[in-house]
């Protein structure tokens, strides 16, 4: 069987030297969408490749936003933990502090 290209493996990738698909006659009538224009479909096109190429630049930059902010509330967890432990340390201070001094006192 020679075949010049197919669906998943066309023989040129540009759209505009592929072959159009027009329904053939074994095809039941109303089955398939009847052929349309494309006048500035070139330029939709471009375009699109444009949007496309520039698809991944901003997912990677919106995944390295979405890393700094997170690593940012991670480094405020970290800090509000330390604040935490360094508050408990001090009351501890304050008792024993407080302690010793009734100590010295009831002497």
């Amino acid at each position: 069987m020679n075949t010049a290209g197919t669906i998943d493996r066309p023989l040129t990738n540009d759209p505009q030297k592929q072959a159009s698909m027009t329904p053939s006659i074994s095809e039941p009538h109303g089955s398939v969408i009847p052929d349309f224009t494309t006048t500035g479909a070139t330029d939709t096109r471009q375009n699109r490749t444009r949007e496309m190429q520039l698809q991944p630049e901003a997912l990677a930059r919106a995944h390295m936003h979405e890393l700094l902010h997170e690593a940012e509330r991670e480094r405020r967890a970290v800090r509000l933990v330390t604040a935490r432990r360094m508050q408990r340390r001090a009351e501890r201070a304050s008792r024993r502090a407080r302690r010793a001094l009734a100590m010295a006192v009831m002497q």
